[in-house]
């Protein structure tokens, strides 16, 4: 039963470190004049915003299998008769929900999202997945599903 409550501490905690906190600072919005845009050539696009955001990672199943009998091996040391039988149920029910967190955690990738603007005034976002090292008010290109700086 120890081993039970311990393993269900064990889970609680790991869900909540791995909760999923805000991505940063607000970002920094630049709203291009009329004037600004005219001056865009054809394919130039105005970075109005840029932001990077954390995506959580999904589970395979491997995750919760592999916890399951891990915490079902745990609990399976505890106690004796119908309570060795529950702590393992328990066990692996905990061990299961932690491996699926812990994978879901490791496989957590960061994007890079930025709005941009075309010279009609079209928004539309790009997202890309590494840092284009731009800022709001840039001009950009696009090649190949990236922002490149004029």
């Amino acid at each position: 039963m120890k081993l039970l409550i311990a393993t269900a501490a064990l889970a609680a905690a790991l869900s909540s470190t791995m909760a999923r906190a805000e991505d940063g600072p607000a970002p920094v919005l630049s709203i291009p004049t009329q004037a600004q845009r005219d001056a865009l050539c054809r394919d130039c696009l105005w970075v109005q915003e840029i932001h990077a955001e954390t995506r959580e990672g999904k589970g395979s199943g491997l995750g919760v299998v592999g916890g399951a009998v891990i915490g079902g091996l745990l609990g399976h040391q505890v106690g004796g008769g119908a309570g060795k039988k529950l702590a393992t149920i328990g066990g692996a029910a905990a061990g299961g929900y932690a491996g699926n967190e812990v994978e879901k955690n490791a496989k957590k990738s960061t994007v890079w999202i930025a709005q941009v603007v075309d010279r009609s005034g079209q928004m539309r976002r790009v997202e890309m997945g590494s840092d284009p090292m731009l800022t709001a008010g840039d001009t950009v290109r696009e090649r190949d599903g990236m922002l490149i700086r004029i």
